[in-house]
């Protein structure tokens, strides 16, 4: 008895012998898709990214103090309140 349909290829040969192309296709469609949405992208300015990342050091030198102080006033209390050294 033959496996084999009309071509003459097992089915599981020709599903796999179609894997490669198809994954070509989709691989183009999804990068076609990307680059479509990535025009409908509204970038920030120069400007409006040198006030953001600003904001953003100044906030995390800020905490950093903070934590820092927050850190040393813990540890003197607990130093205090244990006793220990």
């Amino acid at each position: 008895m033959d496996n084999t349909e009309g071509g003459g290829q097992q089915p599981w040969l020709a599903q796999g012998l179609g894997w490669g192309p198809r994954k070509l296709r989709e691989l183009k469609t999804f990068f076609v898709e990307v680059r479509s949405e990535l025009k409908k992208v509204t970038w920030p300015s120069r400007q409006e990214v040198y006030a953001t990342t600003v904001v953003v050091i100044l906030t995390t030198i800020f905490f950093g103090f903070y934590l820092y102080g927050l850190d040393l006033l813990l540890s003197q209390l607990f130093t205090k309140v244990l006793g220990a050294r």
